[in-house]
């Protein structure tokens, strides 16, 4: 099975440092890729990005957004980056490397159009919430010993990687909307938030462990690998329920 070219975002979460931003986006530009957000920037470093030799066109075009589903809403695909060391997570690191197999064995994978690929802060990287968003986490295979990279080098590793497994959509096409496409982050937000209703309602979601249970009701919703037709009907049903549960 054919490797999907796909339309790539990369997404930097809370960036200090102005010269790795600068580095990202000269990263992007040598393999390929030109679209680059940034999620709550220290603004003062934002300020500073003012060019990147031979990549002028992704500085000049980037976007600063508050919150991180303003940056990947229209993704149906979102690859996390973590080196795996600060945090106990609830499921495997995929190897980078393995990442293009990975994405052939997915049933959805002819159906995706939209990718974002998430860069978390040099100092704490992605957040656990960040992380749920994402339906794969991937790590660059360093040495144990030292096992982080510096933010502009770990763009450069993974951009490089997706160019070469053939990846990157050259150039950039217009992502439009079918029912068979893989659904986009909005889309499944807005379903994730009329299940919580229903299930508060319900009595389902317990408040010590709420916040802990809606995550993982995402990641229930993300491995599902839902299409745009499948959460239209799935927000049918649930509408239908929520208005019963209000109509007895």
């Amino acid at each position: 099975m054919q490797t999907p070219e796909l339309n790539w975002r990369v997404v930097l979460v809370r960036p200090r440092n102005p010269l790795n931003i600068g580095a990202a986006a000269r990263a992007m530009a040598n393999f390929g890729l030109q679209e680059l957000m940034v999620v709550a920037p220290y603004e003062p470093v934002w300020q500073e990005v003012r060019s990147a030799v031979g990549a002028e066109n992704v500085v000049r075009s980037a976007r600063a957004v508050e919150r991180l589903e303003d940056a990947i809403g229209d993704a149906n695909l979102v690859v996390g980056t973590t080196a795996g060391t600060r945090r106990n997570l609830d499921r495997d690191l995929l190897p980078l490397t393995e990442f293009p197999a990975w994405l052939r064995a997915r049933t959805s994978a002819s159906r995706l159009r939209q990718a974002a690929l998430l860069f978390g802060s040099e100092k704490t990287g992605l957040s656990s919430e960040a992380m749920s968003f994402c339906h794969v986490l991937v790590r660059i295979p360093t040495a144990p010993q030292c096992p982080s990279m510096n933010l502009g080098q770990a763009v450069a590793v993974c951009c490089y990687e997706l160019a070469r497994a053939g990846m990157v959509s050259t150039p950039p096409g217009t992502v439009k909307l079918r029912h068979s496409d893989a659904v986009n982050l909005q889309a499944l937000e807005h379903a994730l938030a009329r299940l919580v209703n229903v299930l508060d309602e319900v009595g389902y979601l317990k408040p010590k462990s709420r916040n802990a249970q809606i995550l993982k009701l995402r990641r229930l919703l993300l491995d599902l690998e839902l299409t745009n037709y499948d959460v239209r009907v799935l927000g049918g049903i649930l509408a239908q329920t929520q208005w019963k549960l209000n109509n007895p």
